[in-house]
């Protein structure tokens, strides 16, 4: 599907290994690969881009149903007590633990929620047939850069280890909340398995030529 050459017209370089490609594009339902290090460099889709903002409407439900209900409940010896997902996150408060206590907030709350926004703030128009938002590029930009911080699944990871470790000393239950955010977790992996970033990037090129 890709093919090495050395002018610059059309070019995509690979993520993976800075290698550079003038891109074919391959049918729907195909994939392009770098034959350097097989990382997936086109992938379009069919509705691909209603799919993810639905997706990402999806998310944003999520998240705040995660924050609103039980995260997690204990008993212990007659005492009940139950957290939220913000409590779990703020867990500690007190002196330099504070700022710990809200780059996780950050992590897996915010960064998350601002990042599907930023996705809906691009893809909504493009979907619809419309002319992209003022600074849709800006906007994608930095949707990209903050991917490798949205570190929900990575806190679901930690809350199982944690689960596992407390599961002797006291009955733990799951709040809606513990299952809205392992939901949250698989749609964000499936959303970004189904996005197409040259497409995208291509369609908002294309848009700013016509303009």
């Amino acid at each position: 599907m890709t093919q090495k050459i050395t002018h610059t017209d059309d070019l995509i370089a690979c993520h993976g290994c800075d290698a550079l490609y003038r891109v074919q594009m391959p049918e729907h339902g195909q994939r392009a690969i770098c034959s350097r290090c097989h990382t997936v460099l086109v992938a379009p889709r069919r509705r691909a881009g209603m799919t993810i903002v639905m997706l990402s409407l999806g998310v944003v439900i999520l998240v705040f149903g995660a924050l609103w209900f039980p995260f997690l409940e204990i008993s212990r010896s007659g005492f009940h007590n139950s957290a939220t997902l913000i409590d779990s996150a703020l867990a500690f408060t007190d002196g330099p633990l504070l700022i710990l206590s809200l780059s996780v907030a950050a992590f897996i709350i915010l960064i998350p929620l601002m990042r599907v926004m930023l996705i809906l703030y691009v893809l909504w128009p493009v979907v619809f047939d419309r002319p992209p938002n003022k600074s849709a590029a800006t906007a994608f930009r930095l949707a990209e850069a903050l991917r490798p911080w949205s570190m929900a699944e990575i806190f679901a990871i930690g809350c199982a280890v944690a689960l596992v470790k407390v599961a002797d000393l006291a009955q733990i239950g799951f709040g809606p909340a513990f299952y809205m955010f392992a939901a949250l977790v698989v749609i964000i992996a499936v959303q970004d398995n189904q996005m197409c970033r040259w497409s995208i990037w291509q369609s908002l090129d294309e848009t700013d030529r016509q303009a």
